[in-house]
Order: C-alpha cells, then structure tokens, then sequence
C-alpha cells in the first residue's frame, strides 16, 4: 500500500523542486462512508484517463504507462481508499511519485505539465502552519506545538520552570501566610469585581507580585530556549486575569496578540486543539484582508497590475511583490518563462495550461508572495489575477 504523505510546508518546497520537467498532478475529494468511498476509486480511474490524453499533447515521445502505472495500481488498492482523509493529491513523474493527504476536499483536477499543479494547495497552505501553545496558570506551564491536524505537548528545556515553586525558589511568598494564592481577597469572594487582585493585605499583594515575578521568567525563559528557537507564532491559553498581567511583562515577539482565555486545566486536548485551530483560522483571515488591502493602496499608487500580459512580464523580471489569484479559476493558454510572453486560448483543449498556475510559479521562483483568493470572499480583478510591484 502507498503511503499516504501529510500537507506540510515541507510537502510544497519539495514539490517546488520538481520543475522543469514531465510531471502528472491529479487532485479529487474522497470519501469515508458507504456509498460514495466506493465511487472514488471509478472517478479517479477517469482522471487518469484525462492524465494519459494530455501525455499525448504534451510528450508524446514519453510511453504513457511509464508514467501512468503508479496512478493505475492505487484504482484497485481497497487498504488506499479505505484510509484517505477528505482529500488527495497524487504527483507523479520519471523519478517520483507521491501521495498527499488533505484535511479539505478539493475539486477533480488531471493536469500534465512541466511543474506540478499547485493553486490548490497553495489555498490549503496556511493551514499548514504550525504554532506553539503556551498553557499558563499563577503556578504552572506547559507548552504544545501542533498544527491543523495535530497537537502534542513538548517537553521543556531544564531552562524553563514549569512551575511557580521552580521559578521562584526561596523567594517565594509562604502559603500559609494570610493571602488568597488565587489571587482574589475576601472581598472578590463575596463577588465584588473591584476587590479583584486588589485585597487581602501586605502578603496578598507578595502573592500578587510572585505571579508577576513567575511569569516574567516564564516569558523569558519561553523565549530564549523556545520561540527563539522555532520561530512559530505563539498562542497564549490562560484565565483573563492572567492574561493581563503576562502580556503586561511580556517581550516575546512570537506572541500572538489574541489568545484563548479559558482555564487550560479544564481543556480536554481536542478542544484545545479546536480553539487553537480557530485562532489561526482567523490570523489566515487577517492575512488575505491584508494582502487585498495592500492591493487597494498599490492600485492608488500606481504600482499593481490587474492584466495578465502585464503581470505576466513583471513577475518574469521579478518585480511583482505579492501576487493575488482567484482559487478556482482556470486561464488556458501558455507563458514563456523567459520573456514573460502569455498567449491566452480560450478555445483550447481541456488539457491546456492554466496561466495563472504558471504565474504562481513564476512569483515564487523570484521570492515574491502567492495568495490564493478563495470563493467566498470577492477578487479585487476580473483577470482572476492581481499584482502588486515592488518598485
């Protein structure tokens, strides 16, 4: 049975790698009940055929079977479909073939070019996206990393105190001294909200001071031996009370500025995961309001593009900082990766290239941005692409 690969940010920096070359790209959605999981097997069956017309257009000095027979094994692979998650895509060329599992579906594409099909996975890209969760109580730390799919709890460094007693040592304030450690004084028990932090004496507020002191050292300590380290954005899961005052202190930049504020000690692991996945959901919803609005502005300076032709040479000679496509259209015709020179065939076979996939490659090639404009939301063009300049 082919092992099906997960959607990792390294998936597409190895597809990236494989230009230049024939390359057969095929992605469809899949399913996991009876009836439908027994008509995917059939439906992918007719994209290999739509694979093998468009070999003939596009090598026809290749033998089709030498390229179609690892499509052709996974028709009859029950153990396959039986395992594949809402979606798939299945590269495959001379030297390579592999199998991708989506969280998403995505819709029955068969393309044959000289690059793999990219686009779709390029929209389910930030979803990729790694992070770190930070789960804080007055007296304790632990730390995850997860992603869409997954989360797992890390093991700290020796550096980093998991709890308040470690950080503090000797210096912390004795419990049994008078002091609520919750932080709350007699008056906050009674459910006056402006005794809240506030009450309790001269040790409540040493008890209040020792969660400031804990979480200074849990900010640098995150930091230095963690964030630092990995680079990914940072969600922070604590009560509101704490929130405040670690965001007070705090001086990691990795921190995101919107967490989840619940008690982490009450978050079962999937829910957890679920919140954290909403919060980077909506920072991907930041990020493509931000790209369209970077448009807006380069559209009253004078710096974007919004015809292929002309995006088509100023990506060639690199000058195209970020580039916005329209996530399910499909511009046939070709572009000459040296002179930038599009021909648009409207007319064209169903096997034809898609311009703006080869405009994605393009922009990428020259380290520029790709944002993939999904349906639900209005593309600021009716070319299906969008560009802004860097000079």
């Amino acid at each position: 049975m082919v092992t099906i690969q997960p959607f990792t940010q390294q998936t597409l920096s190895s597809l990236l790698a494989l230009a230049d070359r024939p390359n057969l790209s095929v992605y469809m959605p899949t399913h996991r009940t009876f009836p439908e999981r027994t008509q995917d097997p059939i439906r992918f069956k007719n994209l290999i055929k739509t694979l093998g017309g468009a070999l003939g257009q596009h090598y026809p000095q290749i033998a089709p079977d030498t390229l179609l027979e690892p499509f052709q094994a996974l028709v009859d692979d029950h153990d396959f479909w039986n395992g594949c998650p809402e979606g798939i895509a299945v590269f495959g060329g001379l030297e390579h073939f592999h199998v991708v599992g989506l969280q998403q579906p995505v819709p029955e594409i068969a393309v044959v070019n000289s690059h793999p099909y990219l686009k779709p996975l390029l929209r389910l890209a930030p979803m990729t996206e790694r992070y770190q969760v930070l789960c804080l109580s007055r007296n304790s730390v632990c730390l995850y990393e997860g992603s869409a799919q997954t989360l797992q709890k890390i093991q700290l460094p020796d550096a980093v105190p998991t709890t308040l007693e470690q950080a503090l040592g000797d210096e912390l304030t004795p419990r049994n001294q008078q002091g609520h450690p919750d932080g709350f004084s007699g008056g906050g028990e009674r459910g006056d909200p402006m005794m809240h932090e506030s009450g309790g004496g001269g040790k409540q507020d040493e008890i209040n001071l020792d969660r400031e002191r804990f979480f200074r050292i849990v900010d640098r300590k995150i930091t230095e031996h963690c964030s630092s380290l990995s680079g990914l954005p940072l969600i922070l899961v604590a009560l509101p009370e704490n929130q405040a005052v670690f965001r007070a202190v705090s001086r990691n930049a990795s921190l995101l500025p919107t967490g989840i504020e619940k008690d982490p000690a009450t978050l079962a692991s999937d829910k957890l995961r679920s919140l954290c996945g909403e919060m980077m959901r909506l920072r991907h919803d930041e990020r493509l309001n931000t790209a369209l609005d970077r448009y807006g502005v380069a559209v009253g300076q004078r710096q974007s593009a919004s015809e292929l032709p002309e995006i088509a040479h100023a990506a060639t000679e690199g000058r195209v900082a970020l580039l916005l496509v329209e996530a399910e259209r499909w511009v046939q015709g070709s572009l000459n990766p040296e002179s930038g020179d599009v021909v648009l065939q409207p007319d064209a076979s169903a096997e034809s290239e898609d311009v703006l996939d080869e405009l994605i490659l393009s922009v990428i090639r020259c380290g520029g941005e790709v944002v993939v404009v999904p349906p639900e939301r209005l593309m600021p063009t009716e070319t299906g692409a969008a560009a802004v300049y860097r000079y």
